[in-house]
């Protein structure tokens, strides 16, 4: 009923892209008092750099993996503590195709969203806006644009202007969320490639950019608050059970935002015995390939930001029927250090070849039915994606074509994009999804799950950006 001897009406979990969008919109609400529980605490851009990291609490004791035979230990790269996921990701924000939302109406393959990339388009621009996404209007030829981006691209690199000036209308600087000129908050991208912990916080963090949440005057927020789990009566989340300074608290509310992110999420549901639908099931991310292309000629490396290019070349079409759509990343940093010939050391591209992944739900996070500990389950990548990948080695050289490339090298798989997504999926109907089309669960009306977490397939697009619009949604149509 009480915490810190407060009433409320909304009891928030978690504070990365899913709730601080959601409370972004939802606190315009007069009279609504909202506690938001963080199980981290709050490290400042300057913390984070002192210590290296970007909180204190390291991911890699917070589960275990129980990987099946040829499925990946990946090295998710998210936060626990104030912001989430805002502290480390990279802040690439391409847009979601509308295509992705209707992948089994049009090719027959995942599940269609309950949604389409119209309705979510509004809150796309808002988001960017509120983020001050740097970007290039004519991408919007590919995910159509209602408002222009806020400011202008970053400055790309040799490479980027020899393949725009020879494909316009499919190479693009790269949308991102690190600023191409200082905002009121944030300084220019220093282009230094040390995007999870930005030296000069130029990138959009919830501290730099959302500071009014954290101190708004209907806000509660209690860091070092672990929650267990959800108690429930009568078809109600009735109160949430915390651990908080090594006491147990409990707060009671009429509605719940579960934000925590795509592993710690579905763990506090299941330990709640709230395990209606695939809870925890279909926990994925892109098939990505590190790619090296060796050039006659061309120096290198010279953009604004660390990623400065985007190719839609191999993205849409029927093809998708048979294989994944992928995106390709013109990397600014020499990721497999510089050439060792005397004065062609910057030669050379640095490419990420990303292919959409089919979810599976044998990919999944589940609790150890001994101790509770939370244990993720991974299978290998679906030859859906890798058949994407090899058709796309196969035209690399022509997407090529009009850079002097001297060999393209396939320099390993990787192994994460740090994108944890899909484990508490939204749909239509309560045996396939466990929300609907308003992020609300099927059975537990009063509970709202936000994030990533609720993707019921895999984006070409990195996730955060369409995490943040789908937040701004659910809480307009709450």
């Amino acid at each position: 009923m009480t915490a810190g001897g407060q009433g409320y009406d909304v009891v928030v979990v978690g504070s990365g892209f899913g709730s601080l969008f959601f409370l972004q919109r939802f606190l315009d609400r007069p009279r609504q008092r909202v506690l938001m529980l963080e199980w981290g605490e709050t490290w400042d851009n300057a913390t984070q750099l002192e210590h290296g990291k970007n909180g204190a609490i390291d991911i890699e004791d917070t589960f275990t993996y129980r990987p099946e035979p040829g499925g990946e230990n990946k090295v998710w790269h998210y936060t626990i503590g104030t912001g989430g996921g805002t502290n480390c990701w990279y802040a690439q924000t391409p847009r979601p195709l509308p295509s992705d939302f209707e992948l089994a109406t049009r090719f027959g393959v995942g599940m269609d969203w309950p949604l389409s990339y119209d309705e979510l388009e509004p809150y796309l621009s808002e988001a960017e806006e509120i983020m001050a996404i740097s970007g290039e209007d004519a991408i919007g030829r590919f995910s159509p644009r209602s408002r222009p981006y806020p400011q202008p691209p970053h400055r790309g690199s040799q490479v980027d202007r020899l393949m725009k000036a020879a494909q316009p209308e499919l190479h693009f600087a790269m949308p991102c969320a690190r600023a191409r000129v200082p905002t009121a908050n944030r300084p220019a991208c220093c282009a230094s490639n040390r995007c999870y912990l930005c030296p000069v916080n130029a990138k959009f963090t919830g501290l730099a950019e959302l500071d009014h949440i954290f101190s708004h005057e209907n806000l509660d927020l209690v860091t070092g608050a672990k929650v267990l789990r959800f108690e429930t009566e009568g078809g109600l989340v009735k109160e949430a059970v915390f651990e908080k300074d090594g006491r147990i608290e409990r707060v009671r509310a009429d509605f719940f935002v579960l934000g925590a992110n795509s592993i710690q999420s579905p763990a506090i549901l299941l330990a709640s015995g709230i395990d209606d639908g695939p809870v925890g099931q279909g926990l994925h991310e892109t098939h990505g390939y590190n790619v090296e292309v060796l050039l006659d000629g061309v120096q290198n490396y010279d953009g604004s930001t660390i990623t400065t290019g985007i190719n839609y070349s191999l993205t849409e079409g029927d093809f998708r029927k048979d294989h994944a759509a992928v995106m390709l990343f013109f990397e600014n940093r020499w990721m497999h250090g510089l050439r060792p010939e005397r004065g062609r050391w910057r030669e050379s591209l640095s490419m990420l070849v990303l292919a959409e992944e089919i979810p599976d739900l044998r990919s999944r996070v589940t609790l150890n039915p001994s101790s509770g500990a939370v244990e993720v389950i991974t299978v290998p990548g679906s030859d859906y994606a890798e058949r994407g990948f090899r058709k796309a080695m196969e035209a690399l050289p022509d997407v090529l074509a009009p850079l002097p490339v001297e060999e393209i090298r396939i320099m390993g798989r990787r192994w994460t994009e740090g994108h944890v997504q899909g484990s508490l999926r939204m749909g239509a109907r309560a045996g396939d999804s466990v929300v609907d089309g308003r992020q609300i669960h099927h059975r537990y009306r009063n509970l709202m799950v936000v994030g990533a977490s609720v993707f019921p397939t895999c984006l070409n697009a990195t996730p955060s950006l369409t995490a943040a619009a789908l937040s701004l949604r659910a809480a307009e149509l709450l």
